[in-house]
Order: structure tokens, then sequence, then C-alpha cells
């Protein structure tokens, strides 16, 4: 056979191998490459998307953890407040109700001192009247000398 036959007979089984590999083979391959990029690029748009509403997500986290410390700041804040106010209420009410107790005391303290007072007054105008009566030797009548034993224990 001769050479030039030969390299003929390749160059035509060169083009229809050409011809059928980009017809049957090359194109069923181009699409699945094609369909892959696609799949490939929704995923990485997916992806991206992803990353963004876990970003959006974790702000939104941070910033509804620091309104929830604020909320407690304040709560305690509050709460610190009216409890140094009930204690200070607290403290007036029992410095009130001590005076009150106090000042009762005293007056107690001083009706019965003024009781003991005019118990003694009568004591004493009872004695002064018995020591005139002995030493005068005789009855004095206390319903005559009224006026001087209320002089006298007045004096007291």
């Amino acid at each position: 056979m001769n050479i030039n036959v030969t390299l003929l007979w390749q160059m035509a089984f060169f083009v229809i191998f050409v011809w059928f590999t980009k017809k049957f083979v090359w194109s069923p391959i181009i699409g699945v490459i094609n369909e892959r990029k696609t799949t490939i690029a929704d995923g990485l748009a997916a992806a991206e998307k992803g990353q963004k509403a876990e970003e959006e997500g974790r702000q939104a986290a941070e910033q509804f953890v620091a309104d929830a410390k604020a909320q407690a700041a304040e709560i305690i804040s509050k709460a610190e407040k009216t409890g140094q106010e009930l204690v200070e209420e607290a403290k007036f009410k029992a410095r009130t109700e001590g005076d009150r107790i106090v000042e009762s005391a005293r007056d107690e303290i001083q009706t019965e001192l003024n009781k003991a007072r005019e118990s003694l007054r009568g004591q004493v105008g009872e004695l002064a009247v018995e020591g005139a009566r002995k030493i005068l030797g005789r009855e004095i009548d206390a319903k005559a000398h009224a006026d001087l034993l209320n002089q006298l224990s007045a004096k007291l």
C-alpha cells in the first residue's frame, strides 16, 4: 500500500472522528460543564447570601443582647432606687414613731409626776395638820383651815 493512500484514509478517519466527537461527545460534555458551572455559581451565590443572613442575624442578636443588658441595668437601677426610697421612708417613719413614743412617754411621766406631787402635797398637808394637832395638843378642824393648807401645799 501506498503511504499517500494510508495518509488520506487516516485524514478522512480523523475528520470523521473530529466530526463525530464534536457532534455526539463534545456537545454533551460542554452542556454538562455549563450546567455544573451554573450549579457552582448558584451555590456560591447561596453561600454568599447565607453569610450575609448569618451576619445580619449575628448583628441582630448582638443588638438584642445589648438592649436586654440595658433594660436589665435600668431595672436594677430602678430597684435600687426604690429600695433606697423604701429604706429612707422606713427610717422617717421609725423616727416619727420614736419621737411620738418619746413624747407620749414624757407626757405620761409628767402626768405621773403631777399625780405624785398632788399626792405628796395631800400627805404633807395631813402630816402638817397632824403635827400641829400634836403640838397644840388639841384637834384642829381641817375644813376650817383648808385655805391655810392650800397655801402651804402650793409653796411645796
